[in-house]
């Protein structure tokens, strides 16, 4: 028995097929302005017996496809859990939100926290300042970690911060110094999240802002402990919600024989 998980996010859909409890297909494509017609293409490369969708698009994904849903926390728990069963702490930085999910030892949500009303801090924020810096996404954090001054950013709101950076670099202030400084105030919004929540490690870093090799570092120094980073970081809440999927068609299996 197959099934799917499909994260519908604000700038990527993943999708994450599982079998027998392994992962044997993954896919990310960008959302666009016809998420609809993305998701139809990334299954229509696999197949499946069972889908459940998450993230904020699942229902209209539930609208269309007449598929059930599981909300984010659940999903990412689910998949860090599975990824990493010693997970009793997720920070997952996305596209556009940020959320701090506390597990007991079981694995059961025990208290989360979400920034969804702000891009601070974000893949979208991190994108706008990188371009403004004249860096590739994927350089950005690269290129903070060379930084030997320690420039303090005072806006957090996406259009500040970008008008702040520019003036800096009026200032003939050095790029790098500026990319750290702008990764310590993603630090500093981070670390106050996930106080309010938890730092009982292991700390599972989730997202695809956890691909940044600055923050990456900061974080370990600031909490004293390696977070851990799975090898595709976009798509745990994917493979959490497939792995819920079977679960769920496995009870369904259950009942029906015992019937």
């Amino acid at each position: 028995m197959r099934a799917a998980g499909i994260d519908i996010g604000s700038r990527t859909i993943k999708l994450v097929v599982v079998e027998n409890g392994q992962m044997i297909h993954s896919a990310i494509t960008d959302t666009t302005h016809d998420p609809l017609e993305q998701c139809r293409r990334l299954m229509d490369q696999v197949y499946f017996d069972k889908i459940l969708a998450t993230g904020y698009g699942r229902h209209f994904f539930e609208t269309h496809f007449e598929a059930p849903t599981v909300t984010e926390i659940k999903a990412f728990a689910r998949g860090a859990k599975a990824l990493f069963p010693s997970c009793r702490t997720i920070l997952d930085i996305g596209g556009q939100d940020t959320k701090a999910i506390a597990l007991d030892d079981k694995g059961n949500v025990s208290k989360f926290e979400m920034n969804d009303r702000c891009a601070a801090g974000t893949g979208m924020f991190l994108e706008v300042i990188a371009k403004t810096l004249g860096y590739d996404l994927d350089e950005f954090g690269k290129e903070a970690l060379k930084a030997e001054g320690n420039i303090q950013i005072n806006s957090m709101c996406t259009v500040f911060a970008q008008s702040e950076v520019t003036s800096l670099l009026a200032r003939r202030q050095k790029r790098e110094d500026i990319a750290r400084g702008i990764h310590m105030a993603i630090l500093n919004r981070t670390l106050s999240l996930l106080k309010r929540v938890s730092t009982t490690p292991d700390i599972v870093f989730a997202g695809g802002v956890a691909k940044n090799s600055c923050l990456k570092s900061l974080l370990n120094d600031a909490l004293g402990q390696d977070v851990k980073i799975p090898e595709n970081p976009q798509i745990v809440g994917a493979f959490g919600a497939a792995m819920i999927a079977q679960e769920l068609q496995n009870i369904s299996n259950s009942k029906r024989k015992f019937a």
